[in-house]
């Protein structure tokens, strides 16, 4: 009946069934655990007809043009640029942490001479991950980067991840990096949008299809067997031939063979409020203060003009499989060092495909899952 299969509607599973769907005019079947389309970008609209985005903000950043192209078959698009405080010290800076934070934060003098030094030793407009920053030996950048350490990110982190800044891999910190100069953009990428209708009506365009089949609510265990002896994989008690296509956690993929891979999830407190606005911009983060780690404030990313709003807290946590959901894998040596085990054991089938954060134990942005669908499609699909 099917030609693939697919687990997972996410950006990963949903681009390769649509390429496979129309390029190669092929069936193909997505197995969705959840009730809907679209994973962790899934969003809805209140009675209000406020979107919110049910798991969480997703901005839509990217310097690929193909991935925007792309995308842009499936949306028309209102540009947004992302902006993001930090409460620090009473007062809510700019993030990443740039000029115009320093000058909220330090007497005039300091300041200036904060920001000449930084000048004169980096690019204007250049990026500096903070644990780079902590290598100084100069007085004032040594003074301003314990700064940021201790105010941004060593608290920040432990919320975040339950680890410090050190622990986890350097790309993790170099994601919010120091910004040299004064844009108070948190992406600095060439396009930046959100989609018009919201990411939902992305992922309906893409698998309305007559090729494409869903099963929701199921868990692919239900119906996909994996047989570590013979390296075949069954659909249904009956052997299937033709390619599948993962992006679940591949630990729970292999039943967790070597031992279980850690992420990270999060406890989503929404809340409507009767007011036309909550907070100066959509997320305000809160790294030494409260439990959570920033609210976010929907109406801020799709503007539209009502008296309520919908605001949103994160509380991060472990992930505890029989209730979570796996948001962020944890990326320290030891973790990938298990996550290659599981690796080289999907490599041995012929016909299993690894796509997206979880499949992959990576930490993409929507962007990069979309590229890495588009290319995975191109190089072991078509």
């Amino acid at each position: 009946m099917f030609d693939y299969i697919v687990v997972g509607s996410g950006f990963a599973g949903s681009v390769i069934a649509e390429r496979i769907a129309n390029i190669l005019n092929k069936k193909v079947l997505i197995i969705e655990k959840r009730s809907h389309i679209g994973g962790n970008c899934y969003d809805y609209k209140t009675k209000e007809g406020i979107i919110v985005h049910r798991y969480g903000p997703h901005l839509f950043h990217t310097n690929y043009k193909d991935v925007f192209e792309y995308l842009s078959n499936f949306t028309d698009w209102q540009l947004y640029h992302h902006k993001v405080l930090a409460f620090i010290e009473g007062k809510k800076v700019p993030i990443p942490f740039n000029f115009n934070s320093i000058e909220m934060l330090f007497p005039h003098i300091l300041a200036e001479r904060l920001i000449n030094k930084l000048l004169s030793k980096y690019s204007y407009c250049s990026k500096v991950p903070i644990l780079e920053l902590k290598k100084e030996d100069d007085k004032d950048l040594k003074f301003l980067a314990d700064f940021i350490y201790e105010k941004v990110f060593k608290n920040y982190t432990a919320k975040q991840w339950n680890k410090r800044p050190e622990e986890i891999d350097p790309e993790v910190t170099a994601r919010v990096p120091i910004f040299i100069g004064r844009d108070n953009r948190y992406f600095n990428d060439k396009y930046q949008a959100v989609p018009v209708e919201g990411y939902t009506k992305i992922f309906e365009r893409m698998l309305f299809h007559p090729n494409i089949k869903l099963m929701l609510n199921t868990d692919f265990r239900e119906v996909i067997k994996i047989d570590l002896g013979t390296k075949k994989i069954f659909f249904f008690e009956q052997e299937f031939k033709g390619k599948v296509i993962f992006t679940g956690m591949i630990d729970e993929l292999f039943e967790y063979k070597f031992g279980k891979l850690p992420y990270r999830s999060l406890d989503l407190k929404f809340e409507t409020l009767e007011t036309e606005y909550f907070q100066e911009v959509a997320t305000v983060n809160y790294p030494n203060d409260y439990d959570f780690t920033r609210i976010t404030e929907f109406k801020h990313i799709h503007p539209i003009k009502v008296n309520k709003t919908v605001i949103l807290r994160e509380y991060p946590k472990d992930y505890n499989p029989e209730k979570d959901i796996p948001y962020y894998p944890v990326f320290t040596e030891e973790n990938r060092e298990l996550y290659f085990k599981y690796k080289e054991l999907a490599e041995k089938f012929e016909n299993l495909i690894l796509v997206g954060r979880l499949a992959e134990y990576r930490y993409y942005d929507m962007d990069d899952v979309v590229k890495r669908a588009l290319e995975v499609f191109e190089e072991n699909i078509r």
